[in-house]
């Protein structure tokens, strides 16, 4: 049984008969639907391939008007298929299935996801004529089992159940045991022959139909739970007697009547009617919403409702309930995995009311129907041909089917699962590969904080996990600290309010970063996400004083001998020192699983590297080239800084030269360690990008230093930073622009890659560079500083008397009017690479470093699906990028096509960038085989 049961509403209102059909919900009006899958009809599937507006309430599709609302499932007729999952929800789906197959489910039938969204559609009420037929489908359900719903000689119960096409566990409600009243609880004890049992059954219904139809806080039912299992000296609920269940059902009934208003209903036809509004209305409540929006699930009607016989697993101790697995669902092992209850409803499994019992433990209990259920696992695997996650109940010896599901794994899990399903032929290797989720395969690739790990640890705050990982240290506030401390030995996490490129050194050192604004692409996260390490921003709740070297959070201060851990996936800051749990190799199953993805792939996966280091590991992963090597990040080590700031202070072109000319062997130098460590594959060099002014000092302290260093005042230098400001440097002096206004920037950039491709050829390194000039807005833009580029290059070859190598010379696309000329740009381009974060910047006229203070409002209203900086807006920027596609090799036939952005390391994104024809992607190293997989899976959609 799903977890829904267990999860309360926030506030407990008095409700009467004049407003309960009200209650369930606090959703506003419904949002409409969008065009195209308004026009879907009743039966056909959806086809999720374009993501419809989500509406953050309301159903994600209108409803066709009419058409067959109720399918039953049982011996006597089975009218529904595993292939309507968009109709009947993936539990409803399955029953049918499994009733289809032999297996023994309890009969029922199934309420459509299309009812659903007509019960929103016609102002949340039950279409018309839907109980009529739910009429019509008990009566078929009364004769194949011989029981009558209300009866009090052999009376029918039923379960009411939530099923959307997806699984989303636990998100909507349940309600179980329904039928049940005063008379009724008689009945059912007589027929049984077990009093204890019916009013145990009766108990429940109680508490989840007030709980889940009508709202009352189960904490009212609880107390009086306790107040009964006090006075009888009871440990557990199965040592209740008799009589304290009876005494408890009088007791529920009198807390639904002070809450509710009225007297717990004894039509069970109304119990049923209520409940399947009820389970309606959870579609749209918040723990659903979010559940959808987190795991990015749109086009769907709506929930299915499914109504099915109740079976009994606690008559005694012959009976029981149970959740099970056919494989480990962490590690992908092929055994048994699961737990079971002996005399327990489902509710009792997942609310840890009590301990379950390993599921081994039921061939001791009950061999014969354990032997029962092995057979079930080995059936439903290779009819489904996919790990299950299944349900069941045993009542009085007999085994029951209650729901099976494709079951949710951890990435290590399903790359796993996928490869021994080959090795036993259930599924072929493109099968293997659609089946794993292209982002979970992060979790085989970083440290991390297993929930063994956390277990008992203190979260001070939560912020947003930027770059997954986990990390300890001690705190450091300020970059020259980190750098300092990480050089005397210390683990250090660099806590600061944001980050700049000044920081990059300390960022580097540190084992992890916590900032305490930002969002997923700022400065901090998009670094870290490239090197691969943890890192946690917009964590609001702190609080910095970087002089006094302090932080303070959850009314605690923490200095530098302070000991942190910091979650990269989950954003929790943790006190004191976690212990991490490190990936095993990463050969074996993970292996042949990139194997396969190459073999399927048609685009290239590259990596956004900087660094020799940075290089080395993604070829480690996999990629073929660097799609993006930032030449800004080289500025910022060691002496280089102060070259780069004298440049910037110098007065006239020949002390910017000077300056500059010492830049030149460092340069040089990394570019022949990076087109090493990439020997034979290509690397794309963007020259220099960012504004001057992220180079200069800004502390009164550092720029001391830098004048006595240069021979000038500080006053002279205060003036020169002065001069830099600029009131919105993203769209200011930067990229081609400082190559128009500082061509020797543009010359010496290019000549130390020259020189280094030069060098490595000499040394029998197949370097192959590309040098990429940034923010192009205009074709003569790009033509002037193309024409200075190749200069450069023949001016450097003629030096050496060797022939020019073959360098390519392209540009990225991250400005629209790039894209919409792009046919004009191609003339001077051999390639373009799509700077993606600055083209949805300036697409939106959003700031990726500021769009945290109203991104999460836009989420929850629906204004977006999801962050645009974060996986690709395809109907906005993604038709920027489509357009570029065309009409750049409309111009040149073989214009090669990449993408640089983050969105390259999304597999969403990189489907969408596969149907527009890109040659290859570029994600941060540790994405690198996320990008491969979700190739090939582009490749095969």
């Amino acid at each position: 049984m799903p977890p829904s049961t267990l999860r309360r509403p926030t506030k407990t209102t008095k409700v009467t008969k004049h407003t309960k059909r009200a209650k369930a919900t606090n959703a506003p009006k419904v949002t409409k639907a969008p065009k195209a899958v308004r026009a879907a009809k009743a039966t056909k599937a959806l086809k999720p391939t374009k993501a419809p507006a989500k509406g953050v309430r309301g159903p994600m599709s209108s409803a066709p008007k009419s058409g067959k609302m109720v399918f039953y499932f049982g011996r006597t007729k089975c009218e529904g298929k595993a292939e309507q999952k968009l109709l009947l929800g993936g539990k409803g789906a399955n029953l049918a299935d499994m009733t289809s197959i032999g297996l023994p489910v309890p009969p029922g039938f199934t309420i459509t996801t299309d009812t659903c969204a007509r019960y929103y559609t016609e102002g949340r009420r039950l279409p018309k004529g839907l109980l009529d037929e739910v009429r019509g489908h008990i009566a078929t359900l009364e004769k194949e089992l011989g029981k009558k719903l209300g009866d009090m000689r052999n009376p029918l119960l039923v379960s009411v159940r939530s099923g959307a096409a997806v699984s989303m566990p636990g998100m909507m409600d349940t309600v179980l045991n329904l039928g049940l009243n005063d008379l009724v609880v008689l009945g059912l004890a007589e027929a049984t022959g077990n009093r204890r049992f019916a009013f145990d059954a009766f108990r429940r219904l109680i508490n989840m139909f007030g709980d889940v139809v009508m709202g009352v806080d189960h904490h009212h039912f609880e107390r009086e739970f306790d107040a009964i299992k006090t006075k009888y000296g009871a440990a557990s609920d199965t040592d209740v007697p008799t009589v304290g269940l009876e005494e408890l059902c009088f007791a529920y009934k009198r807390v639904y009547r002070e809450h509710v208003g009225e007297e717990f209903p004894q039509d069970p036809m109304k119990q049923l009617e209520l409940s399947i509004e009820a389970v309606f209305k959870s579609w749209n409540g918040d723990r659903a919403i979010s559940y959808r929006n987190i795991n990015d699930i749109k086009g769907l009607n709506g929930t299915a409702v499914n109504v099915q016989a109740m079976a009994y697993g606690n008559m005694g101790d012959d009976s029981g309930t149970g959740v099970a697995f056919t494989r480990d669902p962490s590690t992908g092992e092929n055994i048994f995995y699961g737990e079971f209850l002996v005399n327990a409803q489902g509710e009792d499994v997942v609310a840890g009311i009590r301990t379950p019992r390993p599921i081994s433990e039921m061939d001791d209990w009950m061999p014969a129907v354990y032997k029962q259920l092995l057979k079930v696992r080995s059936t439903l695997e290779k009819h489904y041909k996919d790990m299950q996650d299944i349900e069941f109940t045993v009542e009085k010896g007999k085994l029951f089917m209650l729901q099976t599901r494709n079951g949710k794994r951890t990435g290590t899990a399903a790359v796993r699962v996928a490869v021994e399903m080959v090795k036993e032929k259930l599924i072929d290797e493109k099968t293997a590969l659609k089946r794993i989720p292209a982002g979970d395969l992060t979790q085989l690739l970083l440290p991390s904080f297993q929930a063994k790990d956390t277990a008992g640890v203190t979260v001070l705050t939560k912020g947003i996990g930027a770059s997954p990982g986990a990390a300890t240290g001690k705190l450091a506030f300020t970059a020259a600290e980190a750098v300092e401390r990480a050089r005397a030995g210390e683990q250090v996490l660099l806590v600061r309010k944001e980050t700049s490129p000044e920081d990059v050194e300390g960022m580097h050192k540190a084992v992890g970063i916590l900032t305490s604004t930002g969002g997923k692409t700022s400065h901090a996260a998009v670094v870290a996400v490239g090197w691969g390490k943890c890192c946690v921003v917009g964590a609001g709740e702190l609080s910095m004083d970087t002089e006094a070297g302090t932080m303070t959070v959850a009314g605690r201060t923490f200095g530098r001998q302070d000991v942190l851990s910091i979650d990269g996936t989950t954003g929790e800051v943790m006190l004191g020192s976690v212990t991490r749990t490190v990936p095993e190799s990463l050969g074996g199953d993970f292996a042949t699983i990139m194997q396969w993805a190459d073999r399927h792939a048609r685009m290239k996966v590259r990596t956004n590297a900087d660094t020799p280091a940075d290089a080395r590991r993604a070829r480690e992963f996999g990629a073929v080239g660097i799609g993006l090597c930032r030449t800004e990040h080289m500025f910022f080590e060691g002496d280089r800084i102060k070259a780069v700031r004298q440049m910037i202070l110098a007065s006239d072109r020949d002390d910017r030269e000077s300056a500059i000319a010492k830049l030149l062997p460092f340069q040089r130098e990394d570019f022949v360690g990076i087109f090493t460590a990439m020997d034979g594959y290509p690397v794309t060099v963007r020259l220099l990008d960012p504004p001057l002014h992220e180079f200069v000092p800004h502390e009164h302290a550092q720029q001391e230093e830098l004048a006595q260093e240069a021979g000038v005042p500080v006053s002279e230098v205060k003036r020169r930073v002065a001069q830099l400001h600029e009131h919105n440097p993203m769209l200011g002096h930067r990229g081609c622009r400082l190559a128009v206004t500082y061509p020797e920037i543009l010359v010496m950039q290019v000549r130390a890659i020259v020189e280094a491709t030069l060098h490595c050829l000499e040394q029998g390194i197949d370097a192959q560079p590309e040098i990429m000039i940034p923010l192009v807005g205009t074709r003569r833009e790009l033509a002037s500083l193309r024409d200075l580029t190749a200069r450069t290059i023949a001016e450097v070859c003629a030096e050496r008397g060797v022939k020019a190598p073959k360098i390519p010379i392209g540009t990225m696309i991250e400005i629209p009017r790039a894209a919409v000329t792009a046919d004009e740009i191609a003339e001077a381009a051999e390639f373009f690479s799509f700077g993606t974060n600055d083209l949805t910047q300036m697409t939106f006229g959003f700031s990726r470093d500021d769009i945290g203070s109203f991104l999460p409002a836009y989420i929850v209203k629906g204004l977006l699906d999801k962050d645009p900086f974060q996986s690709i807006d395809q109907d906005g920027v993604g038709q920027l990028v489509r357009m570029a596609c065309v009409k750049g090799r409309q111009a040149r036939e073989k214009l090669k096509l990449g993408v640089c952005g983050e969105h390259g390391g999304d597999p969403a994104s990189i489907r969408f960038f596969g149907s527009c024809g890109l040659d290859y992607v570029s994600c941060s190293p540790f994405r690198v085989p996320v990008a491969r997989l979700a190739a090939a899976q582009a490749a095969m959609a």
